[in-house]
């Protein structure tokens, strides 16, 4: 989670959008289009702590997107797009149906997209690839969540409590009136990024001493350069959005019902579901539940000791096997699906 970079962003404005929890404010779209001549349109939107141009694995050159128009879109409430951070009439809670129906807008009335080859996300971004399966079900042929789930856990939930907790409990943040006193909770967002280390990656991972890998002696060195430092770039607002919508995710509220496996069996398109052997919070065993449930789902499990982060480009092994995994995806045939605009 880098300081922000601003190469190469585009935003759409939204005059009056219409968010779920009934409020109608004007909104704005941060994204990044690569490639725009390209008629194979791929969706990636961003993670929990991702920026758009932190979000850009498989776009590179050689790599398994590169030849495709990509356009990277930057989640509502991650401060790229309007956010409370940079809207104060920001509505103080989100729904994955928000993000949806945003990028929806962007990509039909602004980019003028009928029809996308893929849609891939990581993480949070995986979870917004399972709500544009269920909420548009025909817009495209694929879709790739990676290290991620169609439903928040009970556990993955209370993971959560603890970063959260961490931020809004600590003296810098004020009771949430940090802005308005012309400061920001620095000890907070690095308490935050500190309970949110261990989770992101395993124990095997820790044991093994992989942090070396990425130029760091101890764990500790490891927690302050990755995850303390980063996490002072954020808006602790921002943040806490963020999460509650995270913990709230679950595709069942797409369907009538509510069941999420039940709106996982209504999905058209082709899936291809990757988590991680040692993610400690989207673990595979939710991914092979959810695959059974699908009607044209593939199951590609991570085999990796890099936890969570495996499906965020951390590792180079990892995401060289995910590309040409993906790679083979989108090559596959799909004339069993019906699909139209």
């Amino acid at each position: 989670m880098p300081s922000h970079d601003n190469t190469g962003i585009e935003y759409y404005n939204i005059p009056s959008f219409n968010f779920t929890s009934g409020s109608s404010v004007p909104i704005r779209i941060a994204y990044r289009s690569f490639n725009p001549s390209s008629p194979k349109k791929v969706l990636i939107p961003t993670c929990y702590g991702g920026r758009i141009n932190t979000t850009l694995s498989f776009t590179l050159p050689d790599q398994c997107l590169s030849s495709n128009h990509a356009i990277v879109v930057a989640m509502l409430g991650n401060g790229e797009s309007s956010s409370p951070s940079n809207d104060a009439q920001f509505p103080k809670d989100l729904d994955y149906r928000d993000q949806i129906h945003a990028q929806y807008e962007l990509l039909t009335k602004h980019l003028g997209i009928k029809e996308l080859e893929a849609v891939i996300g990581f993480s949070m971004g995986g979870q917004q690839a399972y709500y544009w399966a269920c909420m548009y079900p025909r817009f495209m042929k694929h879709v790739v969540p990676i290290c991620s789930s169609a439903k928040t856990s009970l556990h993955n939930y209370a993971f959560l409590e603890g970063p959260k907790a961490a931020l809004i409990n600590s003296v810098d943040y004020e009771d949430g009136a940090y802005r308005s006193k012309g400061t920001k909770p620095v000890r907070g967002l690095r308490a935050c990024g500190r309970t949110y280390s261990a989770w992101a990656m395993s124990a095997p991972w820790f044991r093994q001493r992989q942090f070396e890998k990425l130029g760091y002696d101890n764990p500790e060195d490891f927690i302050r350069g990755e995850w303390e430092d980063p996490f002072e770039s954020w808006d602790a607002e921002d943040l806490l959005i963020l999460a509650r919508m995270w913990q709230a995710g679950d595709v069942g509220k797409t369907s009538g019902d509510g069941d999420y496996l039940k709106a996982l069996e209504g999905i058209e398109t082709k899936m291809l579901v990757m988590p991680s052997r040692t993610d400690t919070y989207f673990p595979p065993e939710d991914s092979e539940t959810e695959v059974k449930h699908l009607k044209h789902g593939e199951l590609a499990v991570i085999e990796t000791v890099w936890g969570h982060m495996a499906g965020g480009g951390i590792n180079g092994e990892d995401t060289k096997w995910m590309n040409d995994r993906i790679g083979r995806f989108l090559d596959l045939s799909i004339s069993d699906l019906s699909i139209s605009d």
